[in-house]
Protein backbone atom coordinates (compact mmCIF):
# COMPACT_ATOMS: atom_id res chain seq x y z
CA UNK A 1 0.00 0.00 0.00
CA UNK A 2 1.51 3.31 -0.80
CA UNK A 3 2.04 6.16 2.33
CA UNK A 4 0.40 9.22 0.80
CA UNK A 5 1.69 10.65 3.57
CA UNK A 6 5.15 10.33 3.46
CA UNK A 7 7.81 11.26 0.53
CA UNK A 8 11.00 9.70 -0.06
CA UNK A 9 12.07 11.48 -2.78
CA UNK A 10 11.64 15.37 -3.45
CA UNK A 11 12.81 16.67 -7.04
CA UNK A 12 12.16 20.19 -8.04
CA UNK A 13 12.64 21.70 -10.78
CA UNK A 14 15.64 19.84 -11.58
CA UNK A 15 17.12 21.00 -14.66
CA UNK A 16 20.50 19.66 -17.17
CA UNK A 17 21.93 20.68 -20.12
CA UNK A 18 24.57 18.94 -21.91
CA UNK A 19 26.33 20.54 -25.07
CA UNK A 20 26.93 18.59 -28.06
CA UNK A 21 28.84 20.35 -30.30
CA UNK A 22 27.47 23.63 -31.00
CA UNK A 23 24.01 22.34 -30.29
CA UNK A 24 22.60 22.58 -26.50
CA UNK A 25 20.46 19.47 -25.62
CA UNK A 26 18.50 20.31 -22.58
CA UNK A 27 17.79 16.54 -20.81
CA UNK A 28 15.83 18.19 -17.90
CA UNK A 29 13.72 21.00 -17.72
CA UNK A 30 12.51 21.76 -14.57
CA UNK A 31 11.64 18.17 -13.43
CA UNK A 32 8.99 18.46 -10.49
CA UNK A 33 9.15 14.96 -8.80
CA UNK A 34 7.75 13.11 -5.99
CA UNK A 35 8.28 9.53 -4.85
CA UNK A 36 6.34 7.64 -1.83
CA UNK A 37 6.74 4.42 0.12
CA UNK A 38 4.96 1.34 -1.59
CA UNK A 39 4.41 2.29 -4.60
CA UNK A 40 5.78 1.46 -8.23
CA UNK A 41 6.49 4.45 -10.61
CA UNK A 42 7.15 3.47 -14.19
CA UNK A 43 9.05 6.61 -15.90
CA UNK A 44 8.21 6.02 -19.69
CA UNK A 45 9.15 8.00 -22.96
CA UNK A 46 11.48 7.26 -25.98
CA UNK A 47 14.98 6.80 -26.06
CA UNK A 48 16.90 10.34 -25.51
CA UNK A 49 13.83 11.78 -23.59
CA UNK A 50 15.54 12.16 -20.50
CA UNK A 51 14.69 9.06 -18.37
CA UNK A 52 17.83 7.86 -17.62
CA UNK A 53 19.24 11.03 -17.01
CA UNK A 54 17.12 11.93 -14.50
CA UNK A 55 17.78 8.41 -12.62
CA UNK A 56 21.67 9.27 -12.98
CA UNK A 57 20.66 12.65 -11.12
CA UNK A 58 18.58 10.62 -8.48
CA UNK A 59 21.28 8.18 -7.85
CA UNK A 60 24.17 11.18 -7.52
CA UNK A 61 25.99 10.05 -10.67
CA UNK A 62 25.18 13.11 -12.14
CA UNK A 63 24.31 16.53 -10.72
CA UNK A 64 21.60 18.75 -11.58
CA UNK A 65 22.84 22.31 -13.02
CA UNK A 66 19.60 23.84 -11.26
CA UNK A 67 16.80 23.02 -8.72
CA UNK A 68 16.75 20.78 -5.47
CA UNK A 69 17.04 17.13 -4.32
CA UNK A 70 15.60 16.21 -1.02
CA UNK A 71 15.13 13.00 1.12
CA UNK A 72 12.68 12.40 3.22
CA UNK A 73 11.14 10.03 6.02
CA UNK A 74 14.15 8.10 7.65
CA UNK A 75 16.83 9.33 4.95
CA UNK A 76 16.10 12.88 5.29
CA UNK A 77 19.34 15.41 5.28
CA UNK A 78 21.28 13.05 3.54
CA UNK A 79 22.77 13.16 -0.23
CA UNK A 80 22.43 10.60 -2.92
CA UNK A 81 26.05 9.93 -2.85
CA UNK A 82 25.96 8.73 0.83
CA UNK A 83 23.49 6.68 0.74
CA UNK A 84 24.37 2.94 0.84
CA UNK A 85 23.44 -0.30 -0.94
CA UNK A 86 20.90 -0.73 2.04
CA UNK A 87 19.37 2.44 1.41
CA UNK A 88 19.37 3.35 -2.49
CA UNK A 89 19.77 0.82 -5.69
CA UNK A 90 20.25 1.23 -8.98
CA UNK A 91 20.20 -0.81 -11.62
CA UNK A 92 21.97 0.52 -15.16
CA UNK A 93 21.41 -0.14 -18.41
CA UNK A 94 24.81 -1.19 -18.85
CA UNK A 95 24.44 -3.73 -15.69
CA UNK A 96 27.95 -2.95 -14.73
CA UNK A 97 28.56 -6.10 -13.20
CA UNK A 98 32.24 -7.59 -12.31
CA UNK A 99 33.37 -10.08 -14.60
CA UNK A 100 36.41 -10.77 -12.56
CA UNK A 101 33.41 -12.35 -9.91
CA UNK A 102 31.33 -14.92 -10.21
CA UNK A 103 27.28 -14.33 -10.73
CA UNK A 104 26.97 -15.62 -7.11
CA UNK A 105 29.61 -13.15 -5.80
CA UNK A 106 28.37 -10.42 -7.97
CA UNK A 107 24.94 -11.04 -6.19
CA UNK A 108 26.25 -11.79 -2.68
CA UNK A 109 28.76 -8.25 -3.44
CA UNK A 110 26.52 -5.59 -1.47
CA UNK A 111 25.78 -7.54 1.80
CA UNK A 112 29.91 -8.29 1.72
CA UNK A 113 30.36 -4.16 1.62
CA UNK A 114 27.99 -3.74 3.99
CA UNK A 115 30.34 -4.93 6.61
CA UNK A 116 31.45 -8.29 8.44
CA UNK A 117 28.18 -9.88 8.87
CA UNK A 118 27.51 -12.28 6.60
CA UNK A 119 24.53 -10.39 5.25
CA UNK A 120 24.58 -12.02 1.23
CA UNK A 121 24.29 -15.86 1.54
CA UNK A 122 21.27 -16.64 2.08
CA UNK A 123 19.44 -14.01 0.75
CA UNK A 124 21.49 -14.07 -2.13
CA UNK A 125 20.96 -17.72 -2.89
CA UNK A 126 16.84 -17.31 -2.57
CA UNK A 127 16.98 -14.59 -4.76
CA UNK A 128 18.77 -15.84 -7.79
CA UNK A 129 16.67 -18.80 -7.25
CA UNK A 130 13.29 -16.46 -7.69
CA UNK A 131 15.09 -14.68 -10.75
CA UNK A 132 16.07 -18.08 -12.36
CA UNK A 133 20.24 -17.69 -12.57
CA UNK A 134 20.74 -20.42 -8.94
CA UNK A 135 22.10 -22.72 -11.19
CA UNK A 136 24.65 -19.79 -12.56
CA UNK A 137 26.18 -19.28 -8.98
CA UNK A 138 29.93 -20.60 -10.02
CA UNK A 139 29.85 -18.82 -13.70
CA UNK A 140 31.00 -16.04 -14.64
CA UNK A 141 28.83 -13.03 -16.32
CA UNK A 142 30.12 -13.96 -19.57
CA UNK A 143 29.11 -17.41 -18.97
CA UNK A 144 25.67 -16.30 -19.03
CA UNK A 145 22.99 -15.28 -21.72
CA UNK A 146 22.30 -10.91 -21.69
CA UNK A 147 19.53 -11.92 -19.94
CA UNK A 148 20.44 -13.64 -17.49
CA UNK A 149 23.16 -11.14 -16.49
CA UNK A 150 20.08 -8.67 -16.37
CA UNK A 151 18.27 -10.56 -13.90
CA UNK A 152 21.66 -11.06 -11.60
CA UNK A 153 21.86 -7.33 -11.63
CA UNK A 154 18.23 -7.28 -10.31
CA UNK A 155 19.01 -9.69 -7.17
CA UNK A 156 22.24 -8.16 -6.24
CA UNK A 157 20.13 -4.62 -6.30
CA UNK A 158 17.81 -6.18 -4.12
CA UNK A 159 19.76 -8.06 -1.85
CA UNK A 160 19.80 -5.66 1.20
CA UNK A 161 16.25 -4.52 0.58
CA UNK A 162 16.82 -0.62 -0.55
CA UNK A 163 14.39 1.86 0.08
CA UNK A 164 14.78 2.94 -2.90
CA UNK A 165 15.69 1.08 -6.35
CA UNK A 166 16.09 3.43 -9.47
CA UNK A 167 16.14 0.34 -12.58
CA UNK A 168 16.97 1.66 -16.10
CA UNK A 169 14.84 -0.48 -18.66
CA UNK A 170 15.38 -3.74 -16.03
CA UNK A 171 13.33 -6.01 -18.43
CA UNK A 172 15.20 -5.12 -22.20
CA UNK A 173 16.84 -8.41 -22.28
CA UNK A 174 13.62 -10.29 -20.85
CA UNK A 175 11.00 -12.08 -22.49
CA UNK A 176 7.09 -12.30 -20.85
CA UNK A 177 7.41 -14.76 -18.24
CA UNK A 178 10.90 -13.48 -16.75
CA UNK A 179 9.59 -9.82 -17.14
CA UNK A 180 6.74 -10.67 -14.97
CA UNK A 181 9.10 -12.56 -12.29
CA UNK A 182 11.32 -9.09 -12.37
CA UNK A 183 8.53 -6.58 -11.57
CA UNK A 184 6.91 -9.58 -9.20
CA UNK A 185 10.48 -9.28 -7.41
CA UNK A 186 9.69 -5.62 -7.27
CA UNK A 187 6.48 -6.25 -5.70
CA UNK A 188 7.47 -8.19 -3.18
CA UNK A 189 9.83 -5.24 -2.02
CA UNK A 190 7.74 -2.06 -2.01
CA UNK A 191 5.46 -4.61 -0.09
CA UNK A 192 8.02 -3.85 2.87
CA UNK A 193 7.52 -0.09 2.53
CA UNK A 194 10.16 0.79 -0.18
CA UNK A 195 9.62 2.35 -3.71
CA UNK A 196 10.95 1.46 -6.93
CA UNK A 197 11.10 4.04 -10.31
CA UNK A 198 11.26 1.83 -13.27
CA UNK A 199 12.59 3.50 -16.66
CA UNK A 200 10.88 2.01 -19.46
CA UNK A 201 10.09 2.60 -22.97
CA UNK A 202 8.29 -1.03 -22.71
CA UNK A 203 4.01 0.09 -23.30
CA UNK A 204 3.83 -3.86 -21.94
CA UNK A 205 5.44 -3.33 -18.61
CA UNK A 206 3.12 -0.25 -17.68
CA UNK A 207 0.53 -2.28 -16.04
CA UNK A 208 2.72 -3.29 -13.93
CA UNK A 209 3.28 0.79 -12.34
CA UNK A 210 1.05 2.32 -9.82
CA UNK A 211 1.56 5.26 -11.00
CA UNK A 212 3.00 6.18 -14.69
CA UNK A 213 5.09 9.25 -15.57
CA UNK A 214 6.31 10.54 -19.26
CA UNK A 215 8.87 12.21 -20.17
CA UNK A 216 9.45 13.75 -23.45
CA UNK A 217 12.32 16.44 -24.47
CA UNK A 218 13.28 16.48 -21.09
CA UNK A 219 9.99 17.30 -19.04
CA UNK A 220 7.55 15.28 -17.03
CA UNK A 221 4.65 14.93 -16.80
CA UNK A 222 2.03 12.34 -15.41
CA UNK A 223 0.47 9.78 -16.85
CA UNK A 224 0.93 7.80 -20.61
CA UNK A 225 2.00 9.91 -23.11
CA UNK A 226 -0.77 10.31 -26.05
CA UNK A 227 -0.29 7.76 -28.80
CA UNK A 228 1.07 8.72 -31.65
CA UNK A 229 -1.06 9.39 -34.79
Amino acid sequence: MVNVGVIVVAGRGLTKTYRRNAERVHALREVDLSLRPGELVALVGPSGSGKSTLLNVLCGWERADAGALAWGGELAGRHAEDLSWGELALIPQALGLLEDLTVGENVSLPGRLAGPADRGGKAAHELMTSVGIAHLADRYPRQASLGEQQRCCVARALLLRPRIVLADEPTAHQDAHWTEVIFTAFRQLIGTGSVCLIATHNPETWGYADRILSMHDGELRTGAPAPAR
